[in-house]
C-alpha cells in the first residue's frame, strides 16, 4: 500500500474525513477567532500529508527530468509507474473497484503540485482521469469494476475520445457514426488530439448513433467503452506540439471497430449528457494544472530577480519588475480560490458548471500571463532553453484550449449569467 493509501485509510479510521473544503485542521478551530464567519481556508490534516506527498514527488521524480522530456518527447512512464506505487494516480475511483473514492478536491490539489513539477507529465496523468470520468458518472457497477479496477492494479491509463479534426468546441459536428447491428455497435470514423491516445489501456469513445442531421446533440450520440487492442482501432503518430511534449497525443481512426453492447455507457443517446457531466469533475483539475505552472512561473521569476542585477541592485528592488511580480502573485492567489470553490462545488454534489468555467478561463489566462511575464523578467535568459521559464511559456498555451477553449468557457460563464438575470 502507498503512503496516499496509508494517509486515506488511517483517515477513514481516525473519522478525519478527506476532501472537505473550509474545514478546519481541528473541530474548535474554526471558532477560534472573534469574528467566525463560517468558512476557513487551512486544509485538514489528511489534504495537507498528501499535498506534501505529491510536493516531494514532483521535486524528486518530475522536476529533474522535465527537461528531458520535454526536449525528447519521451513519454514518462518510470514516473506514472512510481506515482501509481504511491497512490498519486486514481485516488477518485471508489473503494468498490479498489481505489480510494477521494473527492474532485482532493485531486485538484495533488494536480497542481505535479503541474508545478511540468505540466505536460501532469497532463499524462490527468487525462487518465479525464478518460475514467464517464465511467465514474455514468457506468454501471459492472462496468466500473472491470475498467476501472484494472487501473488500480496496474499501472494503466485511459483516454477520452471525443474531439474529430473538425469537432472540437462544436461536439455536435462529430461526425464518428456507431450503427447497431445485432448485439453490437460498428464504429468507423476520425478522431483527433487524443492525449494518450497511443498509451491507453481502454477508451471513453463519443460516436453519433442518430444519422439524422436535426436531431439535437442532446440524443444523436451515444458513450462506448473502447478496448485499446479491439480491431480496427489504430492510433496514428505522436504529434510533435508546441509545449506539453511529454503527453502523447494522437489521431485515432475507427475502421469496423465492433463494440459489444455491453459497453454502452446509460443506453444510446446518453452520450452528450455524460460528457459535458464530466467536464464538470474534470475543469476544477486542469485549472489546478494551470495554477501550478503560474506558481512555478511566480517562483522562478522572484529567484531570479533577486539574483540578476541591474543599475548596482537587483531588478526585484525596481517597481517595474516588482509590480511584475505582484501582478502575478495577484493572478496566483485569485485562480487558485477559482479552482478550490468550483472543486468542492461538485463534491458537494452541486452543478459546478458555472464555477468550474469560472475557474478553468481565469486560471488559463493567468498561466499563460504569468509564464510570458517570467520570461520578460529572465530578459534575454528567457528566451534561451538553457532556464526553464520558455518552457513554461510554451506548456501554457494549450491551457486557453484544451477541455474547453477560453471562449467556449465565457460563452458558458455568459449564459449562466443571462439566464440569472431573466429569472430576476
Amino acid at each position: 500500500m502507498g503512503p496516499l493509501k496509508q494517509v486515506i485509510r488511517s483517515a477513514v479510521t481516525t473519522g478525519k474525513k478527506p476532501g472537505v473544503f473550509g474545514m478546519a485542521t481541528k473541530p474548535d478551530q474554526a471558532h477560534a477567532h472573534t469574528y467566525a464567519n463560517g468558512m476557513a481556508f487551512e486544509l485538514n490534516e489528511t489534504q495537507t500529508e498528501f499535498q506534501e506527498l505529491a510536493r516531494k514527488f514532483t521535486a524528486e521524480e518530475i522536476i529533474p527530468v522535465a527537461a528531458h522530456h520535454d526536449k525528447t518527447g519521451e513519454f514518462p512512464w518510470d514516473i506514472i509507474k512510481k506515482a501509481h506505487g504511491l497512490g498519486l494516480m486514481n485516488g477518485h475511483i471508489p473503494p468498490s473497484c479498489g481505489g480510494l473514492g477521494m473527492g474532485v478536491f482532493d485531486g485538484c490539489l495533488v494536480a497542481e503540485q505535479l503541474a508545478y513539477g511540468c505540466t505536460g507529465i501532469m497532463t499524462a496523468l490527468e487525462a487518465s482521469g479525464l478518460g475514467q470520468t464517464p465511467v465514474l458518472v455514468a457506468g454501471n457497477e459492472e462496468q466500473k469494476k472491470k475498467y476501472l479496477g484494472r487501473l488500480v492494479e496496474e499501472p494503466l491509463l485511459a483516454a477520452y475520445c471525443v474531439t474529430e479534426p473538425g469537432a472540437g468546441s462544436d461536439v455536435n459536428g462529430v461526425k464518428t457514426r456507431a450503427e447497431k447491428k445485432g448485439d453490437e455497435y460498428i464504429v468507423n470514423g476520425q478522431k483527433m488530439w487524443i492525449t494518450n491516445g497511443g498509451v491507453a489501456n481502454w477508451y471513453f469513445l463519443l460516436a453519433r448513433t442518430n444519422p439524422d442531421p436535426k436531431c439535437p446533440a442532446s440524443k444523436a450520440f451515444t458513450g462506448f467503452i473502447v478496448e485499446r487492442d479491439t480491431p480496427g482501432l489504430t492510433p496514428g503518430r505522436k504529434e510533435l506540439n508546441m509545449g506539453q511534449r511529454a503527453s502523447d497525443t494522437r489521431g485515432i481512426t475507427f475502421e469496423d471497430v465492433r463494440i459489444p453492447k455491453e459497453n454502452v455507457l446509460v443506453g444510446e443517446g446518453a452520450g452528450f449528457k455524460i460528457a459535458m457531466e464530466t467536464f464538470d469533475k474534470t475543469r476544477p483539475p486542469v485549472a489546478a494544472g494551470a495554477v501550478g505552472l503560474a506558481q512555478r512561473a511566480l517562483d522562478e521569476a522572484a529567484k531570479y530577480a533577486l539574483e540578476r542585477k541591474a543599475f548596482g541592485v537587483p531588478i526585484a528592488m525596481h517597481q517595474a519588475v516588482a509590480f511584475m511580480l505582484a501582478d502575478m502573485a495577484i493572478g496566483v492567489e485569485t485562480s487558485r480560490l477559482a479552482w478550490q470553490r468550483s472543486a468542492w462545488e461538485v463534491d458537494q454534489g452541486r452543478r459546478n458548471t458555472y464555477f468550474a468555467s469560472i475557474a478553468k478561463a481565469l486560471a488559463a489566462d493567468v498561466a499563460n500571463k504569468c509564464a510570458t511575464d517570467a520570461v520578460q523578467v529572465f530578459g534575454g535568459n528567457g528566451f534561451n532553453s538553457d532556464y526553464p521559464v520558455e518552457k513554461l511559456m510554451r506548456d501554457a498555451k494549450i491551457y486557453q484550449i484544451y477541455e474547453g477553449t477560453a471562449q467556449i468557457q465565457r460563452m458558458i460563464v455568459s449564459r449562466e449569467v443571462i439566464e440569472k438575470a431573466k429569472r430576476g
